[in-house]
């Protein structure tokens, strides 16, 4: 075990794209245990989208960090020491443990999952982890998918929506997803067996999604926001779901944020759009993650990872995923 505790704390509140520059490196002593706790060492730390809303000074549906915070992020680790017989040596955890090598729990204060022996931890970060979770309970309670729908999913390579995607073609769904390069869209279709792809950026969106569901559509899974949700808006069928995960076309904007145009078009369809936060289902992860390890057995369901090495690469990866140079989920390998 090593003697000092890396860490990255929050610098600044960013203003515009997050920059390295608004965090800052320490090393700090590895935590002490206290009775009945456990001490986690850090293998993968989880970059996502909604670490920048969290940098900022407001409070959402979490408490935002203050400057000089360890920065809050999701990882998977193992416990290296244990005062607590529940959770023994060598178990593979998941939770919020932030951007450093170690943290400490009784499994209350920081509550963290368990995995069962064997779990490939780069799917206990992903797709078995707050991405996956966020994809299932998105897709299945708020989207109801049926047989026939068809759904069309933004951020369509990003870990999400790459899993939500797999998901309703589970479900008997046609899926249309939405990414940002040619090689992001052979991989929706040609891996991951999407029925089409859309390059936003290369592409007219509006003209792909008339010729690709001309009967409209049933489930809009948004990862994005801004233009893209107005577009579905536009063409969404009667009684549609419009499920609301995230933004990430708003996270790094100044200035006021535009509200979608063609929100009316929910009441001329008789559709609804609802947000989620995934931690509401949080009691119910561990029967998800089953029926979704037996997708993963069943070579039903697959993840793509993007992994970054070195634990002094975290500010830089949480840059490059604002820029969309992942596929799938992306992750620093810390050791």
């Amino acid at each position: 075990m090593s003697n000092a505790n890396r860490q990255f704390l929050l610098a600044a509140r960013p203003q515009g794209m997050v920059k390295p520059t608004d965090f800052e490196y320490r090393e700090s002593p590895v935590p002490e245990l206290g009775p009945d706790q456990v001490l986690i060492k850090t293998n993968y730390i989880s970059l996502d989208p909604s670490m920048r809303g969290q940098m900022e000074n407001r409070a959402d549906y979490v408490a935002p960090l203050e400057i000089g915070d360890v920065m809050r992020a999701g990882s998977v680790g193992t416990i290296e020491r244990s005062n607590n017989p529940a959770y023994p040596v060598g178990t593979l955890v998941g939770g919020s443990f932030g951007m450093q090598d170690y943290a400490i729990s009784d499994g209350k204060s920081l509550p963290f999952r368990t995995f069962p022996d064997g779990t490939d931890p780069q799917a206990a970060l992903g797709v078995l982890g707050g991405t996956g979770m966020t994809a299932y309970f998105g897709l299945l309670r708020l989207g109801e998918p049926k047989p026939g729908d068809m759904v069309v999913i933004s951020g369509a390579a990003g870990a999400t929506g790459s899993v939500a995607g797999q998901i309703a073609k589970l479900k008997g769904c046609t899926v249309v997803g939405l990414a940002g390069s040619d090689d992001k869209c052979q991989w929706l279709t040609g891996t991951l067996g999407f029925d089409a792809a859309i390059n936003y950026k290369t592409q007219n969106v509006g003209t792909e999604l008339d010729r690709l569901c001309p009967d409209g559509i049933n489930i809009y899974f948004d990862n994005v926001g801004g233009e893209i949700l107005d577009l579905a808006l536009e063409r969404i069928a009667n009684n549609a779901r419009v499920v609301i995960c995230g933004g990430i076309s708003r996270y790094n904007a100044t200035g006021p944020i535009p509200g979608p145009v063609n929100y009316f078009n929910l009441v001329f369809r008789r559709a609804r759009m609802e947000g989620f936060i995934v931690l509401d289902y949080a009691s119910e992860f561990g029967a998800a993650a089953q029926e979704m390890q037996g997708w993963i057995d069943a070579g039903q369901l697959q993840q793509s990872a993007t992994v970054i090495e070195g634990f002094t690469e975290l500010p830089n990866a949480l840059v490059q995923l604002f820029e969309g140079v992942n596929t799938g989920k992306l992750m620093v390998r810390t050791s």
